[in-house]
């Protein structure tokens, strides 16, 4: 064999493609042998027994045996049926390894799961890879301003229906101390002395940071400086999710969708019944991720530095789990340049390494201080991947490593089902899994690790914040595997049926929900206004302790405690101690064993420590004031 042959034969083999398809195979050959070698009984993945008992050294092991002999033989069979055998290869593979799974585990969710991803995998292998070039417009394409009418309207709409929903909660006391009353007391004192302390949060004075890190608050700070009252915050909110129609309308513009496409896709975004759904529960740091991961997405499909830069770090300063948005479109973006055959972009490749190095590096460094000096890492959450009894967010990562059928057995359990139906399967249509550019089903992690994975019920509800994140990823797929279509018609067609389903869940099952809060303020507004009177005559400068439904809108003042999460001391320190007469629930803490006499007993340790009734409303609420 010549030396140029043999040199073309080892590019041909050790290309990046062959490389990564290599690795595969290796690996779901080692997760394969490392499982079907456990006893029969430890092959369930309902429990962790099983994760316990497989080695993780072993897999590396046998994955990088398996990579080197498949690299040897690739030398004695040609090019062609070398991808040929790999892909079809990784098709038996993952059969291999999910049979015995869905034997010991069964379930039809899991096994339809299991059939979609042997599916796409017998795809890939009858077709393998689209690496066809990309050809956005070169401009984006022009948008009539009728189409920029009904956007503005729709956002308009958005923008009104969240504030009113919100706003509404507040005006009818139903925001809670968790989160509410912990933001409003937060931007109180950030207002104040600048920095985001409260005392409701953890029982004592203590930096809202300490939980999580969440500077992008500070943008909000000037307004909140202007109109300091809660409501402001649920208003603040509001403009902060609709804001996300611009870099949507962007990327469309930039992958060469039409204005009615975008007006359609920006319909989807505003109509979707998580995004309003995610508002729900009363403000959280969590409503920056949608625009700034899809300004994000926008910076990198223009090769503008100053916009990916901007857009990546303010996203790092939302959470200390935003690290993982970032450094899953590093990821991304990393792959999908090595995969081109034709030159390597060398921007987009420094752009990812870049990216990827300083989601890491601010991850450990923000994890590193809540763990020292803070309150702890909430992995809890994750307790169905701790299989080495460890609180460790890596314990997650090497479960997947050691046995990825746990995690897709995880994300179908029962009470999962209805979320994908209303998160993907339906407003969606399915959308952001049609492709045949395969790396883009990395950009399919946050949703299936925020959302799917986690056993903590609120990760995958419509109505909580945590698909704020996880969305922005759905969505710009939706937008680049629709400008994949090959005609007008289909994307029309498309849009125009994930618009009309993402409205119809809107109309059945976020509206009647949020209307009810506005419906409540309006309609009793002399009771809720008697409440606000009644809390007013509490001096502003004075602690208080009350209970949750009131710290809200008590929570302009340096002492702040909730009655439930407060300790005995705080209690009998604070000046003023509100409680409700219609939520007993509230002061349980206090209640004799098996009974139902908190508040009694609360009341009579109150006067029993020289508290004294000091207002009261009928059977709504009662006021007590420390008299010495």
């Amino acid at each position: 064999m010549s030396k140029s042959n043999l040199r073309m034969q080892i590019q041909n083999r050790f290309c990046f493609p062959g490389l990564l398809g290599t690795f595969l195979l290796s690996w779901l050959l080692a997760v394969a042998a490392e499982y079907l070698l456990l006893p029969g009984e430890l092959r369930n993945l309902a429990g962790l027994e099983g994760l316990a008992a497989m080695s993780l050294g072993r897999v590396i092991g046998l994955t990088g045996m398996f990579a080197v002999l498949l690299l040897v033989l690739s030398f004695f069979v040609n090019a062609e049926k070398i991808r040929r055998y790999r892909r079809w290869g990784i098709v038996a593979a993952f059969a291999s390894l999910a049979l015995p799974a869905l034997i010991s585990s069964f379930s039809w969710a899991h096994l339809a799961l299991s059939l979609v991803i042997l599916a796409v995998l017998v795809v890939f292998a009858v077709f393998g890879w689209d690496g066809s070039p990309q050809q956005p417009a070169a401009k984006p394409r022009k948008a009539h301003k009728a189409h920029l009418f009904v956007v503005a309207g729709v956002s308009a709409f958005f923008f009104l229906f969240v504030s009113a929903w919100t706003v509404g909660r507040v005006y009818s006391f139903s925001s809670p101390t968790f989160d509410f009353g912990i933001f409003s007391q937060m931007f109180y004192h950030m207002k104040e002395s600048g920095l985001p302390m409260t005392t409701v949060e953890r029982d004592g004075l203590l930096s809202h940071f300490a939980v999580h890190v969440s500077p992008i608050y500070y943008l909000m700070l000037p307004f909140y400086w202007l109109v300091p009252t809660p409501a402001t915050l649920q208003v603040l909110q509001a403009a902060v999710l609709v804001s996300a129609v611009i870099p949507l309308w962007k990327i469309g513009g930039h992958h060469g969708l039409s204005g009615a496409q975008r007006m359609l896709l920006c319909a989807v975004l505003l109509l979707y019944p998580a995004y309003a759904g995610g508002a729900s529960y009363d403000l959280h740091e969590n409503c920056f991720l949608t625009p700034l991961i899809l300004w994000l997405f926008y910076g990198i499909d223009r090769k503008n530095t100053i916009l990916t830069a901007a857009s990546a770090l303010l996203t790092l300063t939302v959470k200390e789990d935003a690290a993982v948005y970032v450094a899953v479109i590093a990821l991304w973006l990393i792959v999908k340049t090595l995969l081109q055959s034709r030159k390597i972009d060398r921007h987009a490749l420094i752009t990812g390494a870049a990216l990827l190095a300083v989601s890491l590096g601010w991850f450990f460094l923000v994890t590193k201080y809540l763990s020292e000096s803070g309150d702890g890492v909430m992995t809890y959450r994750y307790q169905n991947f701790m299989y080495d009894g460890s609180a460790s967010l890596f314990t997650v990562v090497k479960s997947v490593i050691l046995n990825p059928m746990k995690a897709f057995y995880e994300c179908v359990d029962a009470e999962k089902l209805n979320f994908i139906a209303l998160t993907l399967l339906a407003p969606l249509l399915a959308l952001p899994l049609l492709t045949r550019r395969y790396e883009r089903y990395i950009l399919l992690i946050p949703y299936l690790l925020v959302n799917l994975m986690p056993d903590y019920t609120y990760q995958h509800s419509i109505f909580f914040q945590y698909t704020f994140g996880s969305f922005a990823f759905l969505l710009y797929l939706t937008a680049i595997n629709l400008a994949d279509l090959k005609t007008e018609k289909e994307r029309f067609t498309a849009l125009i049926s994930a618009a009309a389903v993402s409205a119809l869940c809107f109309g059945l099952l976020v509206a009647p929900t949020a209307l009810h809060y506005p419906t409540q303020a309006i309609r009793y507004y002399d009771y809720y206004q008697s409440i606000r009177d009644t809390l007013d005559t509490i001096p502003e400068d004075a602690s208080v302790t009350a209970t949750t439904f009131y710290t809200a809108h008590l929570s302009g003042r340096e002492t702040l405690y909730d009655v439930l999460y407060s300790s005995k001391e705080h209690l009998l320190e604070t000046e003023y101690v509100v409680l409700s007469l219609s939520a007993d629930s509230d002061c349980r803490k206090y209640a004799t064993d098996g009974q139902d006499n908190g508040l009694e007993n609360l009341i009579g340790l109150l006067e029993k420590n020289g508290y004294e009734e000091y207002q009261t409303l009928d059977s709504v609420l009662v006021i007590y004031r420390k008299t010495d």
